[in-house]
């Protein structure tokens, strides 16, 4: 069990630090990012006889993910602030690489919990508006997610299968926790999601620290062939440790997840904490080294550019030159 009757609850029992902490990370002394870094956003790829599934980096946790059985959106956030009424909060460094106008339709949205640089309203009433795309989301997290006008919302439970997705969609665990307000902690869940396309088994982390569900839901669903893992905003660590991983953590997951190829995400795109905006690419591509990882199997795009998977072969690849 992860709920209390009222709160929500990580299985290992690591919740994060309290609210009132976080004066002593503002105040402590952080990176300078530049104010912008230039972006030349793309058009989303089309799918051909040689290519089933395409995923694009569009910034921070948001993924475009194009297939047969569906286009899906991941955590999807276009608003120029990751805070409340869109005016407030982390500003927007780097731009989507993907136009909101250029989205293909938009069938399914997967949102794994409330945070603003996850949820966000303003963006979800546009794809209301545009696409009224299902949501499929954790428990609690149903009224937010109507309340930007969306109809076909599904709550699942963690290890719960969706009902009402065209491809097969389970929620899976994640190390987090949920809050709009200081005052609503943990009564929405927060989770990540196993699901499959072009008879690929693809994985979205949501936002999480680390720990041994990565290896339970390997056990449990099996190998994935593609899994999009934050490897960002993670300093101070006594702070940041039971609710985001840092790069080498990030690395570890790609392992325990037994995953052919992964793609960074939660990066680069709004400055959440103190390190540097380039820090966490710099990690990462140190933490394979260290561990003799080639550098295909854990992929940093930028906002942009995509990922392909062969029609004809489980193996997999990225176009645009991905770093």
């Amino acid at each position: 069990m992860h709920f209390d009757g009222s709160r929500f609850y990580n299985a290992s029992g690591r919740t994060g630090q309290p609210f009132k902490k976080l004066p002593k990370v503002f105040t402590a002394p952080r990176a300078r990012w530049p104010r912008s870094v230039p972006v030349r956003p793309q058009r989303p790829p089309a799918l051909d006889a040689a290519c089933d599934v395409a995923a694009t980096f569009i910034g921070h946790s948001t993924f475009l993910i194009q297939s047969a059985e569906g286009t899906i959106l991941t955590d999807p956030v276009f608003s120029r602030r990751a805070g409340p009424l869109g005016i407030i909060g982390p500003r927007r460094v780097r731009e989507p690489g993907v136009r909101f106008e250029d989205l293909p339709r938009i069938t399914v949205v997967l949102l794994s919990h409330n945070h603003y640089d996850h949820c966000d309203l303003r963006t979800l009433k546009r794809l209301a508006e545009r696409f009224n795309p299902l949501v499929v989301t954790p428990l609690g997290n149903g009224d937010l997610v109507r309340s930007a006008g969306l109809t076909r919302v599904e709550e699942l439970d963690w290890w719960q299968a969706s009902r009402k997705s065209e491809f097969p969609v389970t929620l899976a665990p994640a190390q987090h926790f949920s809050a709009r307000t200081p005052f609503d902690r943990n009564r929405a869940l927060w989770g990540s999601f196993v699901f499959e396309l072009g008879g690929r088994r693809l994985f979205f982390a949501g936002d999480t620290g680390y720990n041994t569900h990565f290896g339970s839901i390997r056990a449990r669903l099996g190998r994935m062939d593609l899994s999009l893992l934050p490897i960002g905003a993670y300093e101070p660590r006594w702070f940041m440790q039971d609710i985001h991983m840092n790069p080498a953590e990030a690395l570890q997951a790609h392992l325990d997840l037994d995953s052919r190829t992964s793609l960074a995400m939660h990066f680069g795109t709004f400055q959440l904490t103190p390190e540097g905006i380039d820090e966490p690419v710099r990690a990462l591509k140190t933490a394979m080294a260290e561990r003799n990882v080639p550098e295909a199997a854990f992929r940093v795009l930028s906002p942009g550019e995509s990922w392909k998977a062969p029609r004809s072969s489980t193996a997999v690849g990225a176009t645009n030159g991905a770093r």
